[in-house]
């Protein structure tokens, strides 16, 4: 390969740089008027009075929305704002402003006076009844076999409210040409907001053009088509001009949706040499009182670990908050937080190194289900991590380690996550300059999409990087699935090979007819190369692709493939697997807990670029340990308001807390999961780090603390 599995730098990393990429709020429209929201301080209640005179007074007002006012949306799904009097959480949209410029509207959303008859409400997850949501298959006879284990451990976790705070705030610019909107807005899945707003407003989704070049930051939080995009195309299609919406920081706390607060409760009945006898792993997560989202983190261990009897009970209690989202690696990170802490506590009543523990349970088929897995080196990243990390030199005992005053601890965890793929289509247009111009509808929301693409078709098409140019993020390019997941290399990529083979096979039709050496070749065993049809067994036998076109009268190709998962992975577990390894070091007397450093060991499947991959794997490492060390959102359950909204109070790492992260591969030959072998890697690399973390701490200061995040208050209790 040429430029697969290479490092490649980002094809779009010096408009990134320079300002050239434009975001959602960066498109310039003429006569754009400017929107802000107002939010209620009531979190459950009715609205009893809104007077918005004295704003509609002030220079520049055009238009004041409220439920009063406000065309009603045709939507079936998902929280839609200013639709009636009824307050459903502290933060809620209860007015929207539109003047001439942003500082008019705002200014003018503080003048307007509204009165709330409050209800009773709950936003704390211990006052709720949960109630039952998803369920999976109960594995054996857990029950019996936990009573029966001779070595349990029974332990409960729990992990606050986190928020997504990408640089990039929520925006959209919204303009109507007759009954066509055309709208500039953040987001993961440009046809799912294509499909979103047609059905709010009752049109053809041919009618609804989104388009999404860049996205600063998601991982979740523009899955969802939020409120704002409506809003803003709803006041432009009344004011017949292009008006601009976006969120302030604040309102991206309550706008977005964010990661549950999670319990969970392990118990967990062993034999003394170590084996699994049972795993009872239940969990509660909250959602909102008029949605109920689920993600049932409990469901993480049951295909990892060889247990006989398993059982995963979930709930979700409902509170009177927003409700909650996808957050990187969602559901996964937060089981394995608690499955990985118990398993290590099981290591110490056990006595057995934490890491040897895991081999004994080592499941070589899928445990829940019995099949094979389509590949999984799970092993070697355990044995080439503990190399790297220099496990072999770790003291089993806490506390027994020491770096003048700082206590030393060495954790490690278990990382996994399914290895996807969905149907997706890509476009390749070949042009008779040899230059290629490929297109789908997916996104970029910063793991490097528009690089690896770029890649995968130059590859297969034979050209230089710089001579093809993928574009994405626009609704009227193929179909593709919204970028979430870890799914989008292995859907998007394969699609875009599958165009580039077609795009041979026509070339080689068409040398057939020119040149008795092609006439009996088949596919397989031609290959294109600078710009050149050449024999794979005897490269000088070629034919010029541009003469070729020319030839027939062509200036450009264009052909347009769509990609399916194969039914062969119906056969397997198609799963990528990694290992953690962390250092951290604690000053007991301050409470100071700083990670290090860290060693990441992943399988996943083939490396397309493995520059952006390691930053991906980075990224997800700094995330982990952002959610173990500091973040949380805090509410004041007396007004059930969120208060750490803003960069200040909301706390996630910096360049000062990261110290050394070492990321590595061990690639997997599987062309199960799809023909190019690829597996997801930007969820996988975030899993098994806040559990790492924790128990780190614990081998540094032999305190276990069940509660994220590890804050020194904590270390002191």
């Amino acid at each position: 390969m040429k430029y697969i599995g290479k490092e490649v730098s980002r094809v779009d990393g010096v408009a990134k740089v320079t300002g050239m990429a434009k975001y959602a709020a960066e498109f310039q429209l003429k006569n754009t008027a400017y929107g802000y929201i107002v939010q209620s301080t009531c979190p459950k209640g009715t609205i009893l009075k809104i007077d918005t005179s004295e704003a509609e007074k002030l220079p520049g007002v055009l238009k004041i929305y409220t439920h009063l006012n406000t065309p009603k949306s045709k939507s079936q799904s998902g929280f839609v704002a200013l639709q009636s009097d009824r307050i459903l959480f502290n933060g809620q949209p209860v007015a929207l402003v539109i003047a001439e410029t942003f500082e008019q509207a705002r200014y003018a959303a503080q003048l307007i006076q509204i009165e709330y008859k409050t209800e009773p409400f709950n936003t704390e997850l211990e006052k709720a009844e949960p109630k039952p949501a998803r369920s999976a298959k109960v594995r054996g006879n857990p029950k019996k076999a936990f009573e029966e284990s001779p070595v349990k451990i029974v332990a409960e976790y729990t992990i606050p409210i986190e928020h997504h705070n990408p640089i990039e705030p929520h925006a959209a610019i919204a303009a109507w040409e007759g009954d066509s909107l055309t709208i500039f807005v953040k987001t993961q899945g440009v046809k799912d907001m294509q499909n979103h707003l047609a059905q709010s407003f009752g049109i053809a989704k041919e009618q609804v053009h989104v388009i999404s070049p860049f996205v600063g930051g998601a991982f979740g939080s523009a899955l969802n088509p939020h409120y704002y995009p409506f809003l803003a195309a709803m006041a432009a299609r009344d004011l017949k001009r292009p008006v601009k919406l976006s969120y302030t920081r604040r309102q991206m706390f309550t706008g977005h949706g964010y990661r549950p607060y999670t319990w969970q409760k392990v118990s967990i009945g062993a034999t003394e040499d170590g084996k699994l006898q049972s795993i009872i792993h239940e969990a509660i997560t909250n959602s909102s009182s008029f949605e109920d989202f689920i993600e049932a983190s409990n469901n993480y261990g049951r295909s990892l670990y060889n247990c006989p009897n398993y059982d995963t009970p979930y709930r979700i209690a409902k509170l009177d908050l927003p409700t909650p989202t996808w957050m990187r690696a969602p559901g996964m990170v937060s089981g394995a937080f608690a499955l990985e802490c118990a398993l290590d506590e099981l290591a110490y009543k056990l006595k057995i190194d934490p890491l040897e523990l895991r081999l004994i349970n080592y499941a070589e088929t899928d445990p829940d289900t019995g099949k094979p897995f389509s590949s999984k080196a799970l092993r070697e990243c355990y044995i080439k991590g503990a190399e790297l990390f220099g496990w072999k030199n770790r003291k089993f005992e806490p506390r027994s380690m020491r770096d003048g005053r700082w206590l030393v601890g060495w954790g490690m965890a278990t990382g996994i996550w399914g290895a996807f793929m969905l149907p997706a289509s890509v476009k390749i247009t070949y042009k008779a300059d040899n230059t290629a111009y490929v297109e789908s509808a997916t996104s970029d929301i910063g793991p490097g999409t528009y690089t690896v693409i770029t890649i995968i078709a130059a590859e297969f098409l034979g050209l230089p990087i710089e001579k093809v140019k993928f574009s994405l993020g626009d609704s009227q390019m193929p179909d593709a699935p919204l970028q979430g997941g870890s799914f989008t290399t292995a859907s998007v990529g394969t699609a875009a090979q599958g165009a580039a083979l077609q795009i041979k096979q026509k070339f080689l039709e068409l040398a057939r007819k020119s040149d008795p050496v092609f006439s009996n070749i088949n596919q397989e065993e031609v290959e294109m190369s600078e710009g050149y049809l050449r024999l794979k067994t005897e490269p000088s036998k070629a034919i010029s692709i541009s003469e070729l076109m020319q030839k027939n009268g062509l200036k450009e190709i264009t052909e347009t493939y769509t990609a399916r998962p194969s039914s062969e992975r119906q056969k397997y577990t198609t799963m990528a697997h990694g290992a953690q390894f962390v250092e951290v070091k604690a000053d007991e007397e301050l409470g100071i807990i700083k990670v290090t450093r860290v060693v990441e060991t992943t399988a996943t499947g083939r490396v397309i670029n493995k520059k952006t991959s390691h930053s991906q794997e980075i990224g997800g490492v700094v995330w982990g340990i952002g959610m173990a060390l500091q973040e949380a959102t805090e509410i004041d359950h007396r007004y059930g308001r969120m208060i750490t909204t803003d960069l200040a109070t909301y706390h996630f790492p910096v360049n000062a807390d990261i110290h050394e992260v070492i990321t590595e591969f061990v690639e997997e030959n599987d062309t199960i999961v799809n023909p190019l072998g690829i597996k997801g890697m930007g969820e996988l690399c975030m899993v098994g780090i806040p559990a790492a973390v924790a128990n780190a701490v614990f081998h540094a200061t032999g305190k276990r603390i069940r509660q994220l995040p590890i804050t020194p208050d904590k270390l002191f209790d």
